[in-house]
């Protein structure tokens, strides 16, 4: 028989009080909102994908110029314009506030962000609360504002980032079977993840899916399951329609962007695909999620052997029904790990989608937890030990979990940011001169965007050791319609990391130049230490940035502080992130 929609899992439940937990959830949403924001303010940009592929297309839009990815050309149209332009709507709408400068509008959409997902983890919590158990929302809390990982996805401008937002309305709508149309918004919800975030986001809908084929078996499922599956693909075909005419708008050609990026991903080979950007082994993720969950993650592993061996351990008989509804709410995990785990190409960004779905495993592990060490059952050793001792060892793993994770993020605050405090002095007035421009040699990655630059200032690239393939600069030339650096063909574009000399400019033409300085990096004939040439090059500001070569392995896991009392083993080490402007007298003599 298959098993009814049960609205309840098979969790241990105890003593719980309201379906919210006892808080409001205005309450909660100003805690997600406030540990976010400060994400949005203090977060450096993890990934330069998000840098070249987001927010300089977004300033394309917003401003007239912006450097160009090849998967922006219209030869592989692999990026989509509807996600883009979505943003740049937002910055559009953010004008109207009394903006000072480009990089406010920076902060303002990471602001955004940062609110869009608090609400999306309001949103979850109270499912999570509602069909589970408000202790299982309250850790669910815990575990998101603590985490590291959720420090930099939740105000991330990435696909995987919109995947995570969409993945928790889904699962919110697919806990919430009271409202009879939760499959409906739920598969809805996945598929604005897949579609205008990444498609493989839709791997996420998998356990739901079969339990709706399941619950279709009976005979009384089987028509209304149907028309909702019939309801949702009507909703999901639209959805995408919208998208695909937006795209072919803006490329002035037929496009199917998510097909796009399925067939690359996919079915590409040889010296093209995702795996000639880095292959990492099969372990990079446990040790990835290990950083950004902490004791979180082992807990999330945990989830379904604890889950399974507290139902077995019962003695009540175990229906069928609610176990199975516990393992689909518990499997997306799985599969999401266990997926991306066999790819060659791993990146932290690819674990976005799945990091509510690893807090709720974590949350429910720790739940099925308590209530083994909270028994009262005479005939357990855990019922002999003193209330307060376990009060004791409860509370102790909470604090250490948040304070690792707050020295994590605090290390990555400190130790990584300098790009977002360097690059603002462009903006200052009497700065930089009209029509002037900054170059980037071996920093090119650290860019954070034309969005901290000037109007009137361009970034170009000059060559380093690199030899990959930089992205160029979207057209400016005038022609019909808006916006033709968005479907006129660019020179250079390639799919296979090749390196385009195009993409550089001389050193000469440089007025301004981002170089850095670290002691366990020797210089090189394509990367001089152009800080230390004081006679063609003066220092404007320089930021303090972490020497990862030479900092211990505690000082590049967590915030270390650097005061007397440390000893010197464990110190962080550092570098120099600077802007140098050319001396007049250089220029003007050539060399």
């Amino acid at each position: 028989m298959a098993p009814p929609p049960a609205h309840r899992a098979s969790v241990p439940r105890g003593s719980a009080g309201a379906s919210n937990g006892g808080l409001h959830l205005a309450f909660i949403f100003s805690i997600f909102a406030a540990a976010n924001s400060l994400a949005a303010v203090f977060s450096p940009i993890q990934d330069c994908d998000e840098v070249f592929n987001y927010w300089e297309p977004t300033h394309y839009l917003n401003h007239g110029y912006g450097l160009q990815t090849w998967e922006y050309s219209p030869e592989f149209a692999i990026r989509s314009w509807a996600y883009t332009g979505l943003h740049a709507g937002i910055i559009h709408v953010g004008r109207l506030l009394p903006f000072g400068s480009k990089r406010t509008e920076f902060y303002f959409l990471r602001i955004v962000l940062s609110l869009v997902c608090a609400l999306c983890e309001t949103r979850f919590y109270s499912a999570i609360a509602k069909a589970l158990h408000p202790r299982v929302a309250f850790f669910f809390l815990i575990t998101m504002v603590s985490s590291p990982g959720m420090y930099h996805a939740a105000t991330a401008y990435l696909p995987s980032s919109f995947a995570m937002y969409t993945a928790m309305l889904a699962f919110s709508s697919f806990m919430d079977r009271n409202s009879g149309v939760g499959s409906m918004s739920g598969t809805f919800w996945f598929a604005c993840g897949a579609l205008l975030g990444w498609p493989f986001a839709g791997a996420l809908i998998a356990p739901f899916v079969i339990e709706q084929l399941l619950a279709m078996i009976s005979a009384a499922g089987f028509y209304p399951g149907i028309r909702k599956l019939l309801s949702a693909a009507i909703r999901c075909l639209i959805l995408l329609i919208l998208q695909t005419a937006v795209d072919s708008y803006f490329y002035k050609k037929l496009v199917c962007v998510p097909l796009n990026i399925v067939l690359y991903n996919v079915f590409s080979g040889g010296s093209r695909g995702p795996n000639i950007y880095g292959v990492e082994p099969w372990h990079f993720y446990l040790r990835n999620l290990a950083l950004n969950f902490t004791a979180w993650f082992p807990l999330g592993l945990a989830a379904l052997p604890l889950l399974l061996l507290h139902r077995l351990s019962r003695q009540k008989p175990i229906l069928q029904q609610t176990l199975f509804r516990s393992t689909i709410l518990l499997t997306p995990f799985y599969l999401w790990l266990g997926i991306f785990t066999l790819q060659p190409h791993k990146e932290e960004r690819f674990m976005y989608p799945a990091y509510p779905a690893l807090a709720l495993n974590a949350s429910v592990s720790f739940h099925v937890l308590l209530s083994f060490i909270g028994t009262t059952d005479h005939r357990s050793l855990l019922s002999k030990i003193p209330v307060q001792l376990k009060l004791v060892v409860v509370m102790s793993f909470v604090m250490a979990t948040l304070n690792l994770g707050a020295l994590r993020i605090l290390g990555l605050m400190t130790g990584y940011s300098a790009p977002l405090h360097v690059y603002p002095f462009l903006q200052q007035p009497q700065i930089a001169a009209q029509g002037s421009t900054v170059c980037i040699g071996k920093e090119w990655y650290r860019f954070p965007s034309s969005y901290f630059l000037p109007n009137h200032m361009r970034a170009k690239f000059i060559k380093s050791e690199f030899s990959g393939l930089l992205p160029g600069e979207f057209s400016e030339a005038e022609g019909p319609g808006h916006f033709p650096g968005t479907w006129r063909m660019p020179s250079g574009m390639n799919d296979e990391n090749r390196e385009d000399p195009g993409k550089y400019t001389n050193i000469i033409k440089c007025d301004y130049l981002i170089d850095s300085r670290f002691s366990g990096l020797e210089p090189s004939a394509l990367e001089p230490d152009y800080i230390a040439d004081s006679a063609s090059w003066e220092r404007v500001t320089c930021g303090a940035f972490l020497d990862h070569s030479q900092t211990p392995l505690l000082g590049r896991l967590i915030w270390v502080p650097d005061l007397p009392f440390v000893p010197e083993r464990y110190r962080r080490r550092w570098g120099e992130y600077c802007l140098l402007k050319r001396r007049r007298d250089t220029k003007i003599n050539g060399s």
